[in-house]
């Protein structure tokens, strides 16, 4: 027998036999081995054979716990270490970078240490500043795209990819580059600008001036297209069905708006033969609720699809309807802006083959004659803003600006002027004939006296003819009833003006609409699905309409309405509405 090195000189303690098995070293160093052979050699009939039975179980137990104790210890200081650890910054990737596999010194050629083992070389921004740094190896086939966020460590080595960011600043593109960057401004006015790279998603996206985008964090890319919003807020996508039959009373104005815009876009080459330009601009100015802005809506309408069968082109109406206050901005310059907008987005339409109709309702107040003195005026600087982008249309024959207004007067001179609004036309009120017009369209598809159509047999010509004869004559008349207000002159006379002195096509809507009121009550009390609007009906809707329009303004306001009842200021000294001047005289008879 021999003696195991490992163990101590003992001559207690027996060497087993040479066939018996070697453990491993580290093995033989535990406690509970070095008992296992102890037990081993002790004879079965030792009495201290169950003291190391025993002793085996303690040393067992005393082993599972330390294990775990060992097990609990190292969670923790995962933890600690995480919980200490600093935190990772958060950059933005901008590409690939291409370095050399050898690098030139002298005659000799060394490689280069950071592709020698094939690590990447990537180009990353934190905030300003732009850092060349390594890809941790560890990360499994990393496929970065130019504009999403990645994870930096303190060595600023990109250790993940945490995606696209989902908030940035919304941007407008001022300048498309030719090698695909972007241009961007970065205020209002566009005088402060920056250079940005095109995001990944965006490398096949058709991107131009005046398109926005979305930027990341760290403003270095471009992320996200969106459509201009000025444009696609002032455009309406759908033109209503307007034919000049529906324009009633209208006759002169529609003439001209067709000599003045159709003529030059269906004859061309006659215009040119005469060295003659297309009118750019025209007012329409005149009493509210007569039609200015209907005609607008007609006229793209119509001449769209007169140019279509004239000329055989599938062309399509632009129509941007854009209420004056509705551009006004507290904010210094944007006002100016949208105005460029506006105009920028009628090029380009028109460059498309669009006939392009820019209307401005309400003119007025986005076009006010400019002041001078200390005080600033908004009008200052949008006038002559609009008027340099009312000179830029010179090129184009296929862009009409239309301008409506109940106050001409207000409207600064420098944009009523030739080669800018080159025709003013004056839309009226309805004359008798043109009142009769407007109550035939706007009774044309409503239910009528059934009582009538039962006397005429039917024939909705007649029945038609009758309620049109006996309302416009309602309305015509001259009586006590009728009288509106009067008007004092200078030269000390005066003149009464009557309910067909203030008609317009909107009050001629509303007695219409307050028919058919009276015609549905009529009918629900009735239990009648055969009632129609009757000559009653009409007449009653009258009388209401101007009853609610009694309201009349404070004197400081007069010369506002000596404009809308067609009087100059200068002739005029008052104007006393009559029903107020009835009721006054009834409270004093009554005191």
């Amino acid at each position: 027998m021999r003696k195991n090195p490992n163990r101590p000189s003992d001559d207690s303690f027996m060497e087993p036999e040479d066939d018996t098995p070697q453990l491993d070293p580290e093995m033989q160093l535990r406690a509970i081995w070095i008992l296992d052979e102890i037990i081993r050699v002790t004879p079965r009939n030792d009495t201290r054979l169950g003291y190391l039975f025993t002793l085996r179980e303690q040393l067992e137990t005393d082993e599972s716990m330390m294990e775990e104790a060992r097990k609990v210890i190292g969670e923790y200081e995962e933890a600690y270490s995480k919980l200490t650890a600093p935190a990772n910054k958060i950059g933005v990737y901008l590409g690939e970078v291409e370095m050399p596999r050898k690098k030139p010194i002298g005659y000799k050629f060394l490689e280069s240490p950071s592709n020698s083992k094939g690590d990447r070389v990537v180009r990353v921004a934190l905030g300003d500043q732009e850092y060349i740094t390594n890809v941790d190896p560890k990360i499994e086939n990393p496929k970065f795209k130019v504009g999403t966020q990645v994870k930096l460590n303190e060595a600023f080595v990109v250790i993940g990819d945490i995606g696209f960011a989902e908030g940035g600043s919304i941007v407008k593109i001022s300048e498309v580059l030719e090698d695909g960057r972007l241009r961007v401004s970065m205020d209002s006015q566009g005088t402060q600008s920056k250079v940005v790279y095109r995001g990944e998603n965006l490398l096949d996206v058709h991107l131009k001036a005046g398109s926005e985008v979305r930027m990341e964090p760290n403003f270095k890319v471009a992320l996200e297209h969106f459509a201009a919003k000025e444009a696609s807020d002032y455009y309406l996508e759908e033109v209503p069905v307007l034919p000049w039959s529906k324009i009633g009373g209208q006759e002169e104005v529609i003439s001209v708006i067709k000599d003045a815009i159709e003529l030059p876009l269906l004859h061309p080459e006659l215009f040119a033969r005469f060295g003659k330009r297309p009118l750019k601009g025209i007012l329409l100015y005149g009493p509210p609720g007569c039609g200015k802005t209907l005609i607008g809506k007609a006229t793209a309408y119509n001449l769209t699809q007169e140019y279509r069968e004239r000329t055989g082109k599938d062309v399509k109406e632009y129509f941007m309807y854009i209420n004056g206050p509705k551009i006004l901005n507290m904010w210094l310059g944007e006002s100016e802006r949208q105005v460029r907008d506006i105009f920028a987005q009628a090029r380009e339409k028109s460059k498309e083959g669009n006939l392009v109709f820019i209307f401005i309702d309400e003119a007025e107040s986005l076009l006010r004659t400019r002041s001078s003195g200390r005080f600033m005026n908004i009008s200052n600087t949008l006038v002559p803003q609009f008027c340099a982008e009312m000179d830029g249309l010179v090129a184009l024959d296929n862009v009409v600006v239309m301008l409506t207004s109940n106050r001409p007067d207000y409207i600064d001179p420098a944009i009523l002027r030739p080669e800018r609004i080159d025709r003013k036309v004056r839309v009226v009120r309805p004359d008798r004939k043109s009142t009769r017009d407007i109550f035939k369209i706007y009774l044309s598809e409503v239910p009528l006296d059934p009582d009538l159509m039962r006397q005429y047999k039917g024939d909705c010509t007649l029945v038609m003819d009758e309620i049109l004869d006996k309302v416009t004559s309602y309305v015509f008349r001259r009586d006590k009833e009728t009288e509106f207000i009067e008007v004092f002159f200078r030269n000390g006379s005066n003149e009464i003006l009557h309910w067909k002195d203030l008609l317009s096509g909107a009050l001629i809507k509303s007695v219409v609409e307050r028919a058919k009121d009276f015609a549905i009550k009529r009918s629900i009390d009735k239990r009648s699905e055969e009632e129609g609007v009757t000559i009653e009906d009409l007449e009653k809707g009258v009388r209401v309409e101007f009853k609610e329009n009694e309201i009349f303004p404070k004197g400081d306001s007069i010369e506002d309405w000596l404009k809308l009842l067609d009087y100059e200021q200068d002739n005029v000294v008052t104007i006393k509405p009559i029903r107020a001047k009835k009721t006054s005289s009834a409270r004093s008879s009554i005191i």
